[in-house]
């Protein structure tokens, strides 16, 4: 394409459903606004290494305990190698759900809910387990490409903080695209194209000083956090600012639980903009040496699992400062 349309020049072709991205990246892509990470760009962003400082995002996989949505806790065994079992053991992991901790949503998580297809109008068929099922969307593209360039922090939880009002993050909440960009022109940042956009909305860190009593609300099959607004104006603003990704310290990025049936972030983000969607980043350690330095771009990695027809993944990532 000769001019990359914005939001409201979606669809490019009147065949697809309002609003998708459908075939931007022609109609086999299957990396959708990971396609922002060129080489170019992960080239500049390698610029924001300026001090080596390491800041893994990854919570345990342990952690939360117990899961949220019912998800299973993970099974650790310790196992003697069937050769030279007196010497070298092996572990094997049961019941281990990728989107149980830290995890990037990939593209056959969700699909369009309008439609029922998922992006880039593959069909259902297409992804679960039968005859006509292939490995369109599936993980292990990501994986084999790898994720770099650079991310940027929002530290939302921060900014409420400081900023006054009632805010509990295990509240659902719908922070509106001008706060965000309020954020941001208070941290004297400014987006780029291919970011990478980290959202801390303080999450985690409040999740960890609860006592077992008071974590009881948080495992219904619907737990409750403040996130992103699942809106017309935060999907324009989320496709026009060119992100390539978008991860946040809760549940689901946008505010849990879900108030519609259709009009969610992950219908449109995943099913209708081909945008991954990383939930429960261990943000706070790489937040607490922001807010000392006044640093919030870093360059980024991630290196999802090489898992055949995957859905999700730990992300293994990675912000170096």
């Amino acid at each position: 394409m000769t001019k990359f349309p914005l939001y409201d020049d979606l669809p490019i072709d009147p065949k697809y459903p309002p609003k998708t991205a459908w075939g931007v990246w022609g109609t086999e892509d299957n990396f959708g606004t990971l396609n922002h990470l060129t080489e170019e760009r992960v080239l500049k962003a390698s610029q924001c290494i300026r001090r080596g400082a390491l800041f893994p995002l990854n919570w345990r996989l342990e952690s939360p305990t117990p899961h949220f949505f019912e998800r299973p806790r993970i099974d650790h065994r310790v196992e003697p190698c069937t050769v030279m079992s007196d010497k070298l053991f092996d572990e094997v992991y049961h019941n281990f759900n990728t989107q149980s901790s830290s995890q990037w949503d990939g593209l056959r998580h969700s699909c369009h809910w309008k439609t029922g297809t998922f992006y880039n109008n593959v069909p259902r068929k297409e992804i679960v387990p039968g005859p006509e099922s292939t490995d369109r969307l599936s993980m292990h593209y990501v994986a084999e490409r790898g994720i770099a360039g650079r991310a940027l922090l929002l530290d939302y939880g921060l900014w409420r903080e400081r900023n006054g009002g009632n805010f509990d993050p295990l509240v659902r909440y719908e922070i509106p695209v001008h706060e965000l960009e309020q954020v941001a022109r208070d941290q004297h940042v400014e987006f780029q194209e291919g970011d990478i956009l980290l959202l801390r909305t303080g999450f985690i860190a409040a999740c960890t000083i609860l006592s077992a009593e008071n974590k009881i609300h948080l495992h219904q099959p619907s737990p409750e956090s403040a996130g992103i607004k699942a809106c017309e104006e935060t999907y324009r603003w989320v496709w026009n600012n060119r992100f390539a990704a978008i991860a946040s310290d809760n549940v689901s990025v946008e505010a849990s639980p879900y108030t519609s049936d259709v009009d969610t972030c992950h219908s449109q983000f995943l099913g209708g903009f081909g945008l991954p969607m990383g939930e429960l980043f261990n943000l706070d350690p790489l937040a607490e040496d922001s807010a000392k330095d006044g640093v919030y771009e870093y360059f980024f990695t991630s290196a999802p699992l090489n898992k055949y027809q995957g859905l999700a993944t730990p992300p293994n990532a990675i912000c170096i400062k």
